[in-house]
């Protein structure tokens, strides 16, 4: 089937549905059922408490359905019941034969069995690989052919696929961390990093493998493959669907919907939870948790002395594991003069120098020795495009001087124009780069997407105007309201387009991928501010997953004796709008910059930031964290601001 096609079929599953659409289905992921004591390396449950799960979900009015169910629902011939259930078990291990099935038939339950093809093929001496490095166990710990053929027969089970061989690390990055097989680009040290063909090539072969493998034993092709390790992207979606596979089975947060099939997020059953931890969990799906985040400059890890760069990274990883946090916001761009502009950058890409092949690695430590989620930072518009030929160059972002002359204004951050279509194609590159070379679960557009009232008057920017129906001259638009009015709204929205193209690009790589926009705090509380940057927070609030609000009081003109009353404020304005606080974080600045020195900032005392942490969480808004965190010197200090600021601490002490 022509790529194209399956793009086109993808867009179709992920967004058909009409009113069943909001049907909203609790999708669990067990993997291996014990009589015995339940062994956390297979992530198993123990078959009592499986029993008790059962009989909850059923005194609790919860239908489990099948995959039948799901694409009849999805097409309108038959609606799913009350409280939908599906229930599925990864990898395939023999006790879903000998303790899961019989309880099946029991029920009366259906259920998916994801198989590794890999793990149904021993070797000579009755092993499989499994696990990192060479590592291998028993055929006998999975089921056979013989046994995946009788539950197929059934109707009970869905055999879907888990990948053929791709159930595995792999060499990420020149320091060899091992990362997700299905989502990772090798890395060969004698050849460098895996081509995006290449890449492609190795996913459609895998697809094509076990899709064949399946059908061969069961007479059935696989419709569902289920991630492994809960790892996928847009490619590897497109490549199993052309194999015949586009519902897909994640390990993302939430219940699924109708009008989604093509990545279906699942509540992970593990560590063979007490029912009253199961249940918790499964009334907590759709409630994720209150994000508390650190803001790191990779600059600070960066040393040209690999010793004195790994003790940087370890002084990182312990302390953010210390702080309690569950986010970090980690730069992807050289910045060590701080003029917020990216030159050169920490992962391989094609248009910029490498200072390092650094974020891969540290944002790896730091996801798996952390356990935080990793937001990518990179400029939306502020590059040096220096090197390359003239005519690749993007526009500059210029400004009108009021007599009709046009200039970049040095006391902005530089920029290229955003409506110049050069700016989508290469900074969309980078971020595709990004996504392709490093572990990111989220974008950050940072602040310098934001054009001034005098901007943009480029060429590329004042073609737009005239597209749109404006003069194409800023003196003509300001002096008519109505045409401001208008030329503010298209400014704000390209910037917003911009970024979704961004998100766009990346997620071939990676999904899913939450994003979150830095907007300027007077926005909240001066809506017509949002003039002077192109910026709306209620618009940011309907885009983005998170809005970061950069709630610095000094650097806004507010005094120490102000601050309070300003950071209520602030809450407040979110408050007023739909789901506000749940999506606003309040970025505190652990550094003061004023407008008149830059280049010197004064550090705010770690009891003054716990302060501010405390009005956040008295007045309501739990989502905050700060900027920057410079671990090497401990500022702020770790042992004052983890008290206000971990989500360990519980319950809130405002």
């Amino acid at each position: 089937m022509p790529m194209r096609a399956v793009l086109m079929g993808l867009v179709l599953l992920v967004s058909s549905g009409g009113a069943a659409a909001a049907e909203r289905i609790l999708a669990l992921c067990y993997h291996d059922v014990s009589r015995d004591d339940p062994d956390q390396t297979y992530l198993a449950v123990s078959a009592d408490q499986l029993v008790q799960q059962f009989n909850w979900l059923r005194r609790e009015g919860f239908h489990p359905i099948s995959i039948d169910d799901l694409l009849q629902a999805r097409a309108g011939t038959r609606p799913l019941p009350d409280k939908p259930v599906l229930l599925s078990f990864d990898d395939g291990y023999a006790g879903f034969y000998s303790q899961v099935f019989p309880l099946l038939k029991l029920y009366g339950y259906p259920a998916v069995l994801a198989l590794t093809g890999q793990w149904l093929r021993a070797d000579a001496a009755g092993k499989v690989p499994y696990g990192s490095g060479n590592s291998r166990v028993g055929r006998e710990l999975f089921v056979g052919w013989d046994q995946v053929r009788e539950m197929s027969a059934s109707g009970l089970v869905e055999i879907a696929a888990h990948s053929d061989a791709l159930h595995r690390g792999i060499n990420a990055n020149p320091q060899q961390n091992e990362e997700p097989a299905l989502t990772t680009a090798h890395y060969d040290p004698r050849g460098g990093y895996e081509t995006a063909a290449a890449y492609a090539a190795r996913l459609t072969e895998d697809a094509r493998t076990i899709a064949a493998s399946i059908e061969r034993e069961t007479g059935r092709a696989p419709r569902v493959m289920v991630w492994p390790y809960g790892s996928y992207n847009r490619e590897a979606m497109a490549i199993y669907a052309a194999a015949g596979m586009p519902i897909t089975l994640t390990l993302d947060d939430g219940t699924a919907v109708l009008d989604r099939l093509a990545a279906m997020p699942r509540m992970l059953v593990a560590h063979n939870p007490e029912l009253r931890q199961f249940v918790a969990d499964v009334h907590d799906t759709d409630h994720p948790a209150h994000i508390r985040a650190v803001q790191v400059d990779l600059d600070d890890v960066y040393d040209a002395d690999p010793a004195r760069q790994a003790h940087n990274l370890d002084l990182l990883v312990s302390r953010v594991y210390a702080l309690g946090v569950n986010v970090v916001v980690l730069q992807a761009f050289a910045d060590p003069d701080g003029s917020g502009r990216a030159r050169s950058l920490y992962f391989p890409n094609r248009w910029l120098p490498v200072r390092a092949d650094l974020f891969n690695r540290v944002a790896w430590q730091l996801k798996t020795r952390a356990n935080v989620v990793i937001y990518g930072w990179l400029p939306v518009l502020s590059y040096d495009f220096g090197a390359l030929p003239p005519e690749r160059r993007p526009a500059p972002v210029l400004a009108s001087d009021g007599a009709g002359a046009a200039t970049v204004d040095r006391r902005q951050y530089p920029r290229l124009s955003p409506f110049d279509p050069k700016t989508a194609s290469l900074v969309g590159d980078l971020y595709e780069d990004l996504a392709r070379a490093g572990v990111v679960e989220g974008l950050l557009f940072s602040d310098d997407a934001q054009l001034s009232q005098d901007e943009d008057a480029s060429a590329p920017a004042l073609e737009a105007y005239r597209q749109a129906g404006l003069p194409a001259s800023i003196e003509a638009i300001r002096a008519d309201a109505g045409l401001r009015s208008r030329w503010e709204a298209l400014k704000t929205r390209r910037l917003t387009e911009l970024t979704e193209v961004l998100t766009d690009r990346a997620g071939r790589y990676r999904l899913p991928l939450k994003t979150m926009r830095d907007i300027y705090a007077r926005l909240l509380i001066e809506p017509a501010a949002g003039q002077r940057f192109a910026q709306d927070f209620d618009l940011a609030l309907q885009t983005y997953d998170y809005v970061s609000v950069r709630a610095m009081p000094r650097p806004e003109g507010v005094g120490r004796d102000d601050a309070t009353a300003w950071l209520e404020q602030l809450v407040a304005a979110a408050a007023a709008r739909p789901r506000g606080l749940s999506k606003t974080v309040f970025e505190l600045g652990a550094l003061e910059w004023t407008a008149r020195d830059r280049s010197r900032p004064r550090e705010i005392a770690a009891p003054a930031l716990v302060e501010q942490m405390r009005v956040l969480l008295r007045n309501g808004a739990a989502n905050f964290g700060y900027y920057p965190d410079e671990f090497v010197r401990n500022r702020p200090d770790a042992d004052v601001v983890r008290r206000m600021l971990s989500l360990q601490r519980y319950p809130y002490k405002p």
